[in-house]
């Protein structure tokens, strides 16, 4: 019975877990090289070591400390006799006999060194004995081991005295740091560092003797000098670890204390590099704040993650904010997304007009950053030059709440207040998003572009995902699934992309040409900037089959500049990144996902029988009907070409008959003053006034029919005023404006006029010299 009780006393004597001490977050790149750390919640420097002990730390601590440990069950009567003849001999204690396996029990323990618990430190290494493997009682030794100061265990040891992994010690190196935990409060490197040289030269002296090295090895090894203090350790992704360890980027419980991420040191250290040196520049203008992202496209690993500057000694500019998962306004960042979504349903083809003219839609009112109209653009240059009018316009078309559900399909989560709450504005930045997610987005896009040949024309679900930081072990795989067979057009397909891609290789800047031009025929860069409401925001966001790079400039309290742009402070970090990356080439074309069509050179859209300039291109493969060009009319001229005429005036034997591109006024007003070759309909012959009067060729730009429109009031308590304008194709018409059949005035070349109506419903009517009438109606709402 008393054997049965000990035997059970003696099984649960063993504390489970051992040691219940916190560790420091590390952070390591994907080759274990230290980036940032994290001390430990109790004030010491404490690594988890990963693995077994390196070889030569083994050797050294084994020779110093443990000889026969590998041939003790934890316990060495004859180095506790051998300590006891000393210690009576000395008449103090100068040595305890302990082993290796004892030592880890008085860590574990913590309590005062009298025989008593000597006593109770030899039943308990017995039992560790039973419970842990050799390598496993190392282990446990090098992780807790105090080695001076606040530097607990070898890796923390290795990285504050030697600036490296444990792995990469010299023997030399191994042999200091084997002898440190024997008094680290009496010997270390910054206190009686002739005592630790001398007992390092004697271990490696002693190695030599057991053979552990040869004599050349230790002479070479005395040579090396003992360090001076605990070396700072390194600070190079303080961001990613406080998102990490918070909870931001990944589950809490999907880490451990030692974080492997996908990051690139050297990469790492030139990207913040390059934040740091423009920062300099963007301070003096008053952006405090910048970030930058890198990812890898085949497997969507984050290369270089520099979520803000660094300087906590400045804390008035809030660099201890990590940009990169913040939300913020994206400015034109998503409009590839709604351009790739209109050519896979085949509502717009990539080069088709866009009208880009004065718009009003419900009372917003959305302006091109330049506050000018192009009257009609081609929807790749729209994007290309990230004019805000077309790309209401296509939202208008697509509907905004298709566009919210693809966005959430593409695993944009942020925006969580529903369709309607952003409305027509999200295309312009009206949500927030992170660069998190925008980065994840484009790099699947590219990922699946790239995957289309391999997986011959089918797609995987599991190419769209968000960027991975910490590599996930346990990746679910999906098989591939046959894009017809995807629901609801889950997704822009490969051919939608890729025109998309394509377009956005063409964007360009008034003033910035020169630098563009010039970068862009070194490298096929696919890229994208944005610009928030307010200036709060500066975007660039670059793709290639291999990298996608975000920037992301600004102020992290919100505060707006005025040369705050995308194009000017986020623009150049982005190029200056992609200076470091090998060049990728460019995507392949995905032929089976695209077809072959001939379009109207003019209008972009599919070509009718009377378009007189086509074109072939590649566009995205759509089953339904593709938009054919209506811009192209027949006119009736005589035979001097210099005027219109109709079978009321002339017989049609001695017409000329001409195929005419003809845009509607509002967009011809605008789209003549940018494309000096447009030709302008002849006028009408003298003798043709019926067909001249039912031309069409009045255009009410604003406001347009039963538009209501929301009048001020002015500071003074009277209602302010709003200015009418419309467009006539005879640039040297006079128009005659009436309200409500009251006669205003008249307008020659420009036909825009201040109106001060009062609330309620009006009828404007207009008609200019040849009798051409325009009726427009309108209600004005009065705002208190």
């Amino acid at each position: 019975m008393i054997i049965a009780i000990v035997i059970i006393l003696f099984y649960f004597a063993l504390p489970t877990p051992l040691f219940n001490k916190p560790y420091s977050y590390i952070l390591l790149d994907r080759n274990g090289e230290l980036l940032q750390a994290r001390i430990a919640s109790d004030g010491q420097w404490r690594f988890a070591g990963e693995g077994e002990l390196p070889q030569k730390f083994e050797l050294a601590l084994l020779t110093f400390e443990d000889k026969h440990f590998y041939h003790h069950p934890g316990i060495n009567p004859w180095a506790i006799i051998r300590a006891a003849r000393l210690n009576l001999l000395q008449k103090k204690i100068v040595s305890g006999g302990s082993t290796i396996s004892m030592q880890v029990i008085r860590l574990s323990r913590n309590k005062p060194r009298t025989i008593f618990q000597k006593c109770i430190e030899l039943m308990l290494a017995l039992r560790l004995e039973c419970a842990y493997s050799k390598k496993e009682i190392l282990a446990l030794y090098a992780n807790h081991a105090p080695f001076g100061g606040n530097v607990v265990g070898l890796q923390t040891a290795a990285w504050r005295y030697f600036g490296r992994d444990a792995n990469q010690l010299s023997w030399a190196e191994a042999a200091s740091l084997a002898i440190l935990p024997n008094s680290p409060a009496m010997v270390r490197p910054d206190r009686n560092r002739n005592i630790l040289l001398l007992k390092r030269n004697m271990l490696l002296d002693a190695m030599q003797k057991r053979g552990i090295i040869d004599i050349e090895t230790c002479l070479l090894a005395k040579q090396e000098p003992i360090p001076q203090k605990p070396l700072p350790l390194p600070e190079e992704a303080p961001h990613l670890l406080g998102s990490i360890t918070n909870g931001v980027l990944i589950q809490k419980n999907n880490f451990t204390p030692v974080i492997h991420s996908t990051l690139d040191a050297k990469l790492q250290h030139a990207v913040t590099n390059i934040i740091e040196r423009h920062h300099v520049i963007l301070a003096a203008n008053g952006i405090q704040n910048a970030a930058a992202i890198i990812m890898d496209t085949e497997r969507g690993n984050v290369l270089a993650y520099v979520g803000n500057v660094y300087h906590p000694e400045q804390p008035d500019i809030d660099s201890y904010v990590d940009m990169i998962p913040a939300r913020r306004s994206p400015g034109s960042t998503l409009k590839p997304l709604l351009f790739a979504a209109m050519l896979q349903d085949g509502l717009i083809l990539p080069h088709a007009l866009i009208a880009d003219i004065p718009t009003q839609i419900a009372g917003y009112a959305p302006q091109n950053f330049d506050l000018q109209h192009d009257g009609a653009v081609a929807a790749s240059r729209a994007l290309a030059r990230s004019l805000n009018i077309p790309a209401v316009r296509m939202l208008q078309q697509y509907r905004v709440e298709r566009f919210y559900t693809l966005l959430q399909k593409l695993e944009i989560k942020s925006l969580d207040k529903g369709a309607m709450h952003y409305g027509l504005s999200l295309i312009l930045g009206g949500g927030e998003n992170s660069m998190w997610e925008i980065c994840g987005v484009y790099a699947s896009l590219a990922r699946m572009l790239n995957h289309y040949p391999v997986y011959n024309g089918h797609y995987n679900l599991t190419d769209l995902h968000e960027p991975i930081v910490v590599e996930n072990k346990n990746k679910q795989v999906i098989k591939a699934i046959d894009w017809q067979n995807m629901p609801d057009n889950f997704i822009p397909g490969a051919g939608a992309v890729y025109n998309t891609f394509e377009a956005m290789q063409d964007l360009m800047r008034p003033g910035d040409e020169y630098l563009w031009t010039l970068f862009n025929s070194s490298k096929h860069i696919a890229w994208k900037t944005g610009t928030s409401f307010g200036f709060r925001d500066g975007w660039a966001i670059g793709i290639t089959p291999k990298q996608v790079v975000a920037v992301w400039t600004g102020n992290a309290d919100g505060e707006g500049r005025p040369t705050l742009t995308g194009i000017s402070t986020a623009a150049p970090i982005m190029f200056e990144i992609f200076k470091l990356l090998p060049d990728a080439g460019w995507f392949e074309l995905p032929y089976d996902d695209m077809q072959q069509v001939v379009t109207c050179k003019q209008s972009g859209y599919i070509a009718s029988a009377i378009c007189d300039d086509k074109d072939t291109i590649y566009t995205s493969k759509h089953t339904g009907n593709l938009p054919v060009c209506n811009y192209h009319q027949w006119v009736h001229t005589d035979i001097t070409k210099k005027f219109r005429v109709s079978s009321e005036c002339m017989p049609p034997s001695k017409m000329l008959h001409q195929s005419w591109f003809v845009l509607p006024p509002a967009m011809e007003w605008y789209y003549k003053n940018h494309n000096p070759d447009y030709r302008t309909l002849p006028p009408w012959a003298s003798d043709c006034l019926n067909a001249q009067n039912n031309s069409g060729s009045m255009e009410m730009i604003y406001p347009k029919k039963l538009t209501a429109i929301y009048v001020p009031v002015e500071l003074d308590g009277k209602s302010g005023s709003c200015v009418f304008e419309v467009a006539h194709r005879n640039k040297q018409a006079t128009i005659y404006w009436h309200l409500d059949d009251k006669y205003l005035g008249s307008t020659k070349e420009f036909h825009s006029y201040g109106l001060n109506p009062s609330a309620g419903k009006h009828t404007l009517t207009l008609v200019d010299e040849t009798g051409e009438r325009l009726e427009q109606l309108f209600e004005v709402m009065v705002n208190k």
